[in-house]
């Protein structure tokens, strides 16, 4: 039995996007978005997974499953009890009370339904009943949308959390660096989550708005107002939103000198842009690992594309 089942959300213009970062934080793709996993992962790093269930038991018999669960002999005070349900349940709705009750009295201590100390959950999928430890995205991070200084056309906190859950492969440790961070809207997430990062641009205004907008929630990260060709740090990983709008467009050969200068201090690269760059990334010396498209909802003819590159 897997330690972990992961549940997922997300608008059908981000699926791509919600698969490709579930690749890359548990080495696996979630399927009719659920995953089993080993790996433990706090859904709140990421702005898709929608649920944790920490597996105490699970039974093909619903019978067995209770009498496992008093075997646990729970204790818990102040504790709740919901029913998660997933693709392929057709319990009703009063057979899942009478479950839940079944739980309840099988677990010593007061419920506490409005503020609980411990939420559990039943839930049903292929055949299996599954009963465990629930843990929700707490959605926090949605806080990061009133940032004082903004782009109107900056990335979304949802591909920016999936964005640093690629390119650190969900390892608190790994050094990133933000390559063209602009106002910090990769770096929020990144220091919400707990990652290492770090963060540079070329505009000293951009820089500043930046660093007021990471102190605004009380975040720390290095951001230098340099170009990236001057940067000689290393990093295990950098992301790479391209400049694309009016105010900060960039040609194509700023776009590779972009690229050839973060290549010369980290071997992995997630790139962002608004145009099919795929023959400039393989005159830079990269290989394409992995490739997702973002539409924005309401903008058809609006997208971002995303590159994963490994050096060759």
């Amino acid at each position: 039995m897997n330690k972990y089942i992961y549940s997922f959300n997300c608008d059908i213009t981000e699926r791509e996007l919600c698969t490709l970062e579930s690749k890359y934080i548990f080495n696996e793709e979630e399927k009719n978005k659920l995953l089993f996993s080993n790996i433990k992962v706090d859904p709140s790093s990421s702005a898709f997974i929608r649920n944790r269930l920490e597996l105490i038991s699970c039974s093909n018999d619903y019978s067995t499953l209770i009498n496992d669960i008093k075997k646990e002999s729970i204790c818990a005070e102040g504790f709740k009890i919901e029913y998660l349900v997933f693709d392929g349940d057709t319990t009703e709705y009063t057979d899942r009370l009478n479950k839940l009750r079944d739980i309840g009295y099988s677990i010593e201590g007061e419920p506490d339904y409005y503020k609980p100390t411990t939420t559990y959950a039943l839930c049903y999928y292929e055949g299996i009943w599954y009963f465990g430890v629930s843990i929700k995205n707490n959605i926090d991070w949605h806080k990061h949308k009133q940032k004082p200084c903004s782009f109107s056309n900056s990335i979304g906190v949802n591909i920016a959390k999936a964005l640093v859950n690629i390119a650190a492969k969900a390892n608190k440790e790994k050094k990133l660096l933000d390559a063209c961070c602009g106002v910090g809207t990769i770096m929020l997430e990144a220091c919400f989550a707990g990652n290492n990062i770090e963060g540079c641009d070329i505009n000293e205004k951009t820089c500043n708005n930046a660093r007021e907008n990471l102190s605004h929630f009380n975040y720390t990260a290095n951001i230098y107002h340099s170009d990236i060709k001057d940067i000689s740090k290393r990093y295990e990983a950098a992301i790479i939103d391209l400049p694309y709008n009016l105010f900060t467009s960039a040609t194509d050969t700023e776009i590779v000198n972009i690229i050839e200068s973060t290549a010369e201090i980290t071997d992995r690269l997630v790139i962002v842009s608004t145009s099919d760059i795929t023959n400039l990334i393989s005159n830079t010396g990269f290989r394409i690992s992995d490739y997702c498209s973002v539409s924005k909802s309401g903008k058809k003819n609006f997208a971002r594309k995303i590159w994963v590159c490994e050096k060759n």
